[in-house]
């Protein structure tokens, strides 16, 4: 037992003391689970175990999906479709109180889940955005918060990587109900959004967009068509059963490269960049995948799983105690964690509790963690969202603290509708048939 304490202890204070030094966070993580294994295993090896741990966690079909999907991402960032979302947008929103304000988000909402990325639609929305509304007369410090937030929720509608990661975390729910169980929660946090920025743009007098004739406006409608068609594309054939994640990542990539290049915003020339930028950017992901799988596995082998199952159980038998409780240490853990890592790393620690404790579908607690953790996104010292945002609008983190708070209360909100009704995120996916 004193050989386990001294384990935990070390896997701990080693993880933080790497964090304060300024460790990047992959390495952080996998120096602890080794520091943690040198310490704690007597017949092991510890650095062949943690290797092939790494190594065979990596060994997944789903995965593949990941590289593909950044690569379709690198390409509409560079092929002129922010734009054409952006004005699509305006048609939708841009008449109504605060209209840029509304703007920001609805583009966000699209490119973020035709991309699935929150920080190439934090960075495409706002570099178009943020001198937009300034121009308008729109605080420069609202206008980059309500970009940073709005962009996370590209996260929860699909197609995302982190559904597809917690996928792989949860032991393989399937990656078409998480898919479709996103869309929901996505949608009414980027309402959500809206509406504080709405309340905001009128006490402020903001104005609204111009009005877009008529055959303009169809004109707009019918550019963006071929872009949001991708999202039929994907999620109908993933659905239909046509083809796999994996398989639609791959579609999506031939998608958006034959878009960019008919919008004539990318030409071969400009392919070698994005093609080393994808593996730039899946390097580093499946860094952190890789190290976060080893960590997960030390935690089992140390039972921190089942310790935490057991101290939250013996703090209350109330679920909603209990949900409060998770919510809490998620919106905590994401202030500090990156989001790849988090959901590898908690989700073999708190979905036990949840689906054999309190009979929560895994597919519904997958988007509770999704929610939690975008929180984390816009919050220092490490959110990545807001860092981008920051740069962007050429702003200080500090300057975003204050306008951040309503909408991190709006974020806060929509996680705990969706955590104590199940029904928004699991209505679409029971509606076929999963």
């Amino acid at each position: 037992m004193e050989l386990d304490i001294l384990g935990i202890l070390v896997l701990i204070f080693s993880f933080l003391f790497f964090l304060v030094i300024g460790t990047p966070i992959a390495y952080s993580i996998g120096l602890s689970a080794l520091a943690t294994m040198l310490v704690s295993f007597d017949t092991l090896p510890a650095f062949s175990t943690m290797a092939q741990r790494m190594a065979t966690g990596l060994e997944s079909f789903s995965l593949l999906a990941i590289p593909f999907f950044i690569l379709a991402g690198q390409l509409m960032n560079s092929g002129g479709i922010a734009m054409r979302l952006i004005e699509f947008a305006k048609v939708i929103v841009g008449r109504l109180p605060g209209g840029l304000a509304l703007v920001n988000v609805t583009a966000n909402m699209l490119f973020g889940a035709i991309s699935g990325s929150a920080a190439a639609s934090a960075s495409a929305i706002g570099t178009i955005m943020s001198p937009r509304m300034e121009k308008e007369g729109y605080d420069k410090n609202f206008s980059a918060a309500i970009n940073v937030t709005s962009a996370t929720t590209g996260l929860s509608i699909p197609p995302s990587n982190v559904l597809i990661v917690y996928s792989l975390a949860s032991g393989g729910v399937s990656i078409g109900a998480l898919f479709l169980a996103g869309y929901l929660p996505g949608i009414l946090t980027g309402i959500a959004l809206m509406l504080v920025g709405a309340v905001y743009a009128y006490r402020k007098k903001y104005p609204v967009a111009e009005k877009i004739p008529f055959r303009a406006a169809i004109k707009k409608f019918l550019d963006a068509i071929p872009s949001l068609m991708m999202l039929v594309v994907v999620i109908g054939g993933i659905i239909a059963g046509l083809f796999t994640a994996t398989e639609a990542a791959a579609i999506a990539v031939v998608y958006s490269l034959v878009l960019a290049l008919i919008y004539k915003e990318v030409s071969v020339k400009h392919l070698p960049n994005i093609i080393i930028n994808t593996i730039r950017t899946t390097g580093m992901v499946m860094l952190l995948i890789a190290s976060s799988i080893g960590l997960s596995w030390v935690m089992s082998f140390e039972n921190i799983p089942q310790t935490v199952s057991n101290g939250l159980l013996s703090l209350s038998s109330d679920p909603f105690i209990i949900l409060i409780i998770i919510n809490l240490i998620l919106l905590f853990v994401g202030i500090f964690m990156d989001m790849t890592p988090a959901v590898l790393i908690f989700t073999p620690i708190f979905l036990p509790i949840v689906t054999a404790q309190l009979g929560l579908d895994p597919i519904h607690f997958g988007i509770i963690m999704i929610l939690n953790l975008n929180v984390g996104l816009c919050t220092p010292p490490v959110g990545s969202v807001l860092f981008i945002g920051c740069s962007v609008a050429n702003l200080k983190i500090q300057d975003l603290v204050k306008p951040l708070i309503p909408f991190y209360i709006a974020m806060i909100a929509v996680l705990l509708l969706v955590t104590f009704i199940p029904e928004i995120a699991m209505w679409i996916p029971k509606a076929f048939g999963y």
